[in-house]
């Protein structure tokens, strides 16, 4: 099935298809009034002029809205860090948090719990829509772990299909969008930024002590530790 558009590519059809209504209805409307053709074009100019004023004032004012969520950092995070800034994100609103393991995590990569509350959450940093195997990896994951509800959530969008999948499962999808809603709602000192959260499980510049490979971020039984870029040959550790 084709992936939806994208909400950013509805809205800029929209608003171009509105430029040029509004622009062509001004003109018509004041030439059977006036049977000025001078002053028909003037006013659809002004009509269009002000049209487009107003939406780069909204633009920007959307542009603020982006950059102060940090949803172009969340953009640049791996899977890790993803789970890890989620992780923080709940806590914030008063859930207890579990991040599961990488390796046979049956369909869940965070458990959040409030009261008698219990929700496994798949949590999917893509590029590019999430399809339906999210959906179904989620809702399986609900009896395994004896939850009560399953959320997917993505700084990305879902295909149609996904969508219809979780409606007809009772599955919450939380797209990119209701992300961003998210963390705007919430205290800034309740968790790190989206930007911290990377400079804090960065590996950039962690060298192994024993061999002077890469350190990179893993998930294992017991949690997330470093270990070194050059394993099998080197199995060096360090904690988070």
């Amino acid at each position: 099935m084709a992936r939806r558009k994208s909400k950013r590519m509805q809205e800029e059809e929209f608003l171009q298809g509105f430029i040029g209504l509004a622009g062509i209805g001004s003109f018509f409307v004041t030439y059977y009034f006036t049977k000025s053709l001078s002053l028909s074009t003037t006013v659809a100019i002004s009509i269009i002029a002000i049209v487009i004023i107003v939406m780069v004032v909204n633009h920007n004012k959307k542009v603020e809205r982006l950059k102060k969520s940090g949803i172009a950092d969340i953009d640049k995070m791996d899977g890790v860090q993803f789970e890890k800034y989620l992780g923080h994100l709940f806590r914030s609103q008063g859930y207890d948090v579990t991040v599961t393991k990488a390796t046979g995590d049956y369909g869940a990569d965070l458990i959040i719990k409030k009261n008698v509350r219990k929700i496994v959450i798949q949590a999917k940093r893509y590029s590019k829509n999430v399809g339906i195997k999210a959906v179904q990896e989620a809702q399986a994951s609900i009896a395994h772990y004896g939850a009560s509800e399953a959320w997917v959530v993505s700084n990305s969008d879902y295909t149609e299909a996904a969508c219809e999948l979780a409606k007809s499962n009772q599955v919450r999808l939380i797209n990119r969008e209701s992300l961003i809603e998210m963390i705007l709602q919430m205290n800034p000192n309740a968790a790190p930024t989206p930007k911290q959260v990377i400079e804090q499980l960065s590996t950039d510049n962690m060298i192994c002590s024993r061999c002077g490979n890469k350190m990179v971020l893993r998930k294992g039984p017991k949690g997330e530790f470093y270990g070194c870029s050059s394993f099998p040959k080197c199995r060096n550790t360090s904690a988070v």
